[in-house]
Order: structure tokens, then C-alpha cells, then sequence
């Protein structure tokens, strides 16, 4: 078993610390690829969410969420509908489930446990792209791309109650279980914290050297915050201070974060090939490991309970030689490849 994040309070933390960054250690851990799922179904995707409960993977798939047997491997149910979907959130609670839907400028509500569509929110931002559900205050997160703001659904009534700007372009968010809401803003390497109830901004922070954060998670016991940052590292974060406290190396293309707080791993999956896990063995020094994956395997979503990973990709063609008319190709999806990796210690 890992070591824990420990307490900040019982750790001094140097500006050496910070400037930095670690040396990828040699894998030791065991994890591997443990197993690939396939998956029927063309498009592209984004984000993928376990659901603790049943044990589901819910994959965003262009214009419909796809819903997996995690154990079986079994495709269950596709919710439709969802244009531009990006993420799911689920409100365990309150039996519901929702979809940030960019390209329709929606928020989709579905029924936990039939899957069925229940209501289509509009959100009061462009290209709603992370998903959020904030058990404290019982509402929803919309985090908008092009409107550079967040969108407040009440998850009860599932009515808009509000609207606040973050000053540039918001990717990933987490809840620290108190009622504060910390989101990257990518465009501008910071992290803003929000108060979820009043809407109000309390704190912008700076990461540097981080750059470009994408992803985030959080040990909410131990006030840390873990961004995956485009320059191939991993902004570990006071939550308190704001302070970087370290910045071990990940891999090029992270685009999602993980904390398992049994293990106390930080997790980053990177386009590149990558799964890498950060690790505390001792007080005040972190250790990262990448772990071979598939080019593409970018987002990821963690089971606390087997503590195993799953990542998402597919296989693509060369892409077309760029023209004037298309300077920027891209390459298109083999189709039928596209697979969930399953990457645990088994």
C-alpha cells in the first residue's frame, strides 16, 4: 500500500522544493494494463465518471453518454441527446445524474437508476464544459468554456439560481466537502476558490511554474490540491495558502486528475501513453511513476473501492496531409477502437 499525503502541518516545505521538480522514478508500483474493454459506438469523447454505486463508467460520446458494466464490460444503456457532451456529474442522493452538453449550451438531468431523461437545463455560458455536483449546497456546476463562467443549478429543483465569472476559461473543479469550490482556469495558470452558496470569488492563486491546468483533484483531509498542468508536471497545491508546494513530473496531453485517498496516490492521464502516479514516502518529498497506457488514454476515472483506473482512447489513421485550404488536419478514429483500459495491481 502507498504512503499517505501527509499534513501539511507536519511538513516544511522549501522554495527548493518548489523549483524543483522530481525525476520520474522507475515503475515499482505493479500497476498495469489490466484488462481492455470494448466498446461499441463511434464519436469522439471526453470525460469519463465511475459511479461508486453500481459500479458504471459514464462516457461522454459526442451526442450521447454511453453506460458501462464496469465489472461485466457490457454496454447497458446510451443517454441521447446530449450534443457536445463533455461531462457527467452524479447526485447520488438525490437519484439523479447530469450532463454539460457544450455544443448545446445545455445541462441534461437523468433518472440514476432508469437512465431515462428527466429535463434540459440552459446554462448562462457558452460551451459548458466540467461538471460538478456539490453535496453541500445541493447544486450544480457548469463550467463554461467560452463564457469564462460558472453556471449555479439548484439540483433539487433543478432550476438556474446563478451565475459567476472567473476571469478566463475554466476547466476541471472539486468541492473541499466545506462549501468552497476550487476550479483551474486554464488560460491564465491559476486557480480560483469560490464560495458555492454566495457565488462570490474568494481567492485567485497563481501556480507557477504550472502552466495550463486541466485537470484537478483534491485530498480533502489534508488540503491539497493536485492540477495537471500542460508543461508535463503535476501542481501540487496548498488549499489554504494557495501556496505550490511541489511539482513532480507527469507526461505530455494530462487532461484529468485523481486522488485515491486510501492509497494517498495522485493520478494524471496523459495523452502521450501515460498513466502517472505521485506518491509522499517520505515528509516533504514526492515521487512520480509513468505507467505505459495507449496514446490517447487522457481522462480518466478512479474506483476508491479496488482502487483499479479507467481510461478511455481509441486507435486513429495518419492524419491528412495539411493544404491550403487546411492547414490543421486531424486524424480520424479507426472504427470499432474504441476501448476502456482497466489499469490496476491484478
Amino acid at each position: 500500500m502507498f504512503a499517505r499525503f501527509l499534513s501539511l502541518a507536519t511538513l516544511a516545505f522549501g522554495s527548493a522544493l518548489v523549483a524543483a521538480p522530481l525525476c520520474a522514478q522507475t515503475a515499482t508500483s505493479g500497476f498495469h494494463v489490466t484488462r481492455r474493454i470494448a466498446v461499441a459506438g463511434e464519436g469522439g469523447w471526453d470525460y469519463v465518471t465511475f459511479d461508486t454505486a453500481r459500479s458504471r463508467l459514464f462516457i461522454s460520446r459526442s451526442t450521447r453518454v454511453q453506460v458501462v458494466d464496469a465489472n461485466s464490460g457490457q454496454l447497458i444503456a446510451e443517454i441521447p441527446n446530449t450534443g457536445g457532451v463533455h461531462g457527467i456529474a452524479l447526485a447520488y442522493g438525490l437519484g439523479k445524474g447530469y450532463t454539460s452538453n457544450g455544443r448545446d449550451t445545455t445541462v441534461t438531468v437523468f433518472d440514476f437508476v432508469t437512465l431515462a431523461p428527466k429535463k434540459v437545463i440552459r446554462v448562462t455560458g457558452a460551451n459548458p464544459d466540467g461538471i460538478l455536483y456539490d453535496s453541500v449546497t445541493n447544486r450544480v456546476f457548469t463550467f463554461n468554456g467560452r463564457g469564462q463562467n460558472t453556471t449555479a443549478i439548484d439540483a433539487v429543483g433543478d432550476s438556474v439560481v446563478g451565475t459567476l465569472a472567473l476571469g478566463g476559461k475554466p476547466e476541471a473543479a472539486v468541492s473541499d466537502g466545506a462549501g468552497h469550490i476550487f476550479v483551474n482556469i486554464e488560460d491564465k495558470s491559476t486557480i480560483v476558490e469560490f464560495d458555492a452558496t454566495k457565488l462570490t470569488v474568494l481567492h485567485t492563486y497563481p501556480i507557477a511554474p504550472c502552466e495550463e491546468p486541466s485537470g484537478l483533484a483534491m485530498d480533502q483531509a489534508h488540503h491539497l490540491l493536485f492540477a495537471g498542468c500542460g508543461n508535463k508536471m503535476m501542481g501540487i497545491i496548498d488549499s489554504n495558502t494557495g501556496q505550490v508546494v511541489a511539482t513532480p513530473p507527469t507526461d505530455g496531453g494530462t487532461d484529468a486528475n485523481a486522488f485515491d485517498p486510501v492509497t494517498g496516490t495522485a493520478f494524471s492521464s496523459n495523452g502521450a501513453g501515460t498513466l502517472t502516479l505521485v506518491t509522499q514516502p517520505t515528509p516533504g518529498k514526492f515521487t512520480s511513476e509513468n505507467v505505459p497506457t495507449e496514446r490517447g488514454a487522457r481522462t480518466m476515472a478512479l474506483d476508491p473501492k479496488t482502487h483499479r483506473v479507467y481510461l478511455i482512447t481509441a486507435s486513429f489513421n495518419l492524419a491528412p496531409a495539411p493544404s491550403a485550404a487546411q492547414p490543421r488536419t486531424r486524424p480520424s478514429m479507426v472504427p470499432g477502437s474504441f476501448v476502456v483500459l482497466v489499469v490496476g495491481k491484478e
